[in-house]
């Protein structure tokens, strides 16, 4: 008996083992499966769902010309090309397109409107966006910022857009998880992953420094500019850009609390307008700073006020000393000016000065640079007084331009005097803008009050020349 229960209860056992066995890959197996595909759609995952069909691509053809020289391959110096140029045909000449691509992301879907970046579509002819569903619209530009490297656009749609989520770029955390969506190399709605390295980066490219970028450990390719950075849970927080040519492993991007104020510019105006406190400063020499006890021994000096300006109202006076807008330290006029730039006219901004041994705070409300000032600007920046061409002054030159304005008066110690610049020149251009009449010329002197030096198109005669002048 003994020998034929063991037997039975192993037959039991094995019964037993093989029921549950069936039971567990019959009933609870797909569970299981839910179960790990459930944890693998983590908030990575979740985040990217949510905003890809927000993230589109941009493309843009525009058209460059090539000379064709005849003799290009007979090896003859370059210095003759500008001899073959004279004698043949200027038709002779292979139009070439280009095709620009980036990245943007729909921030409005009621109005259409695009962010991205300002290189994005740099020299663009016609702007093509492609969603996520392969629709396809023509885009317009609203406006572009070079010096925040920002642009908008907007496409028209007669079927509902999808838009992102705004975030705040103004509480990120070294070594949070961010996700940066694009398209580099033309690869449609790409993901990389990484972490937030540093915050408040200054970037020095070819000709402008940008301020402020956040640092990630992502590379951002050519293709990635413009498009969006997410937190975890996909908010948007900042713009990426590619604008840093040396940058290897390593990515950029726009904070979004800095580009909200610079879209609602540029959306409402088409342009940034830089807020105007009616200051003139300059650096602070540091046996100054420590002859006045200034903390640190940094800030800038108050050269002058403006009469009736925001800083006149609000009681700064000429010698103070600008210790910090808001919660940025102000040690140059560089960082001066950037702090003006975080701000937009009819803001609040509060500014710490020294003066006298003792710290003081105050309080004003930024406007918009009068142009009945410009002309003043104007003469403390670049040495002249300019009038439309109407002008029936008698001048040393022929005058054959019938679009500029014509510089009337030139200061002898100023930069233009010194390299030959006299009344009677007209300037045609400035930087991106071209100078049809005074009013005109004024806008591009407030517009670039700012930048350390401007391009300027001058005409004496029939003959036009560039011309590099520091402000």
């Amino acid at each position: 008996m003994t020998k034929l229960t063991a037997q039975i209860n192993k037959k039991l056992i094995k019964s037993i083992i093989s029921f549950f066995v069936t039971v567990n890959v019959v009933f609870f197996a797909p569970l299981n499966c839910l179960c790990f595909e459930y944890k693998r759609e983590d908030a990575v995952v979740k985040a990217v769902r949510k905003v890809s069909p927000a993230v589109v691509n941009i493309s843009s053809e525009f058209e460059v010309s090539k000379r064709i020289n005849p003799f290009s391959g007979f090896g003859i110096d370059p210095f003759f090309d500008s001899f073959f140029k004279d004698f043949f045909d200027p038709g002779l000449e292979r139009r070439q397109k280009r095709t620009s691509l980036g990245s943007g992301v729909i921030i409005d879907g009621k109005r259409g409107f695009i962010l991205t970046n300002s290189h994005v579509i740099t020299k663009t002819g016609t702007i093509t966006v492609t969603l996520k569903d392969e629709r396809e619209f023509t885009a317009k530009v609203v406006g572009a910022d070079p010096d925040s490297d920002l642009a908008v656009l907007q496409i028209t749609s007669k079927d509902p857009l999808p838009a992102i989520e705004m975030g705040s770029s103004e509480d990120i955390m070294i070594g949070e998880t961010v996700i940066a969506i694009g398209n580099p190399f033309g690869f449609s709605n790409t993901v990389t992953t990484g972490v937030i390295s540093a915050k408040n980066r200054s970037i020095r490219t070819e000709d402008r420094v940008f301020h402020d970028f956040i640092q990630i450990d992502a590379s951002i390719n050519p293709g990635n500019s413009g498009g969006p950075l997410l937190n975890i849970n996909g908010e948007l927080i900042g713009i990426n850009t590619a604008i840093y040519a040396k940058a290897q492993g390593i990515g950029f991007a726009i904070p979004i609390n800095k580009a909200k104020r610079i879209i609602s510019d540029l959306i409402q105006y088409g342009e940034v307008i830089q807020p105007w406190i009616g200051l003139t400063i300059q650096n602070l020499d540091k046996r100054l700073a420590q002859y006045l006890k200034v903390p640190g021994n940094k800030g800038v000096l108050v050269k002058e006020v403006a009469k009736n300006s925001p800083s006149h109202k609000a009681g700064i006076h000429d010698g103070d000393i600008i210790i910090s807008i808001g919660t940025r330290k102000i040690h140059s006029n560089n960082d001066y000016r950037t702090a003006l730039k975080d701000s937009s006219a009819g803001n609040t901004i509060k500014i710490n000065l020294w003066r006298n041994g003792k710290a003081l705070n105050v309080s004003l409300v930024a406007a918009v640079f009068p142009l009945d000032l410009a002309g003043e600007l104007a003469y403390q920046l670049m040495g002249i007084r300019t009038e439309n061409m109407s002008s029936r002054k008698p001048f040393a030159y022929k005058i054959t331009a019938k679009q500029g304005v014509i510089i009337t008066e030139i200061n002898r110690q100023s930069y233009l005097y010194r390299i030959g610049v006299r009344p009677g020149d007209i300037i045609r251009q400035i930087d991106e803008i071209n100078v049809k009449n005074l009013k005109d010329f004024e806008g591009a002197i407030v517009k670039y009050r700012h930048k350390t030096s401007v391009v300027i198109l001058l005409q004496r005669g029939d003959q036009g020349y560039y011309i590099s002048v520091k402000l």
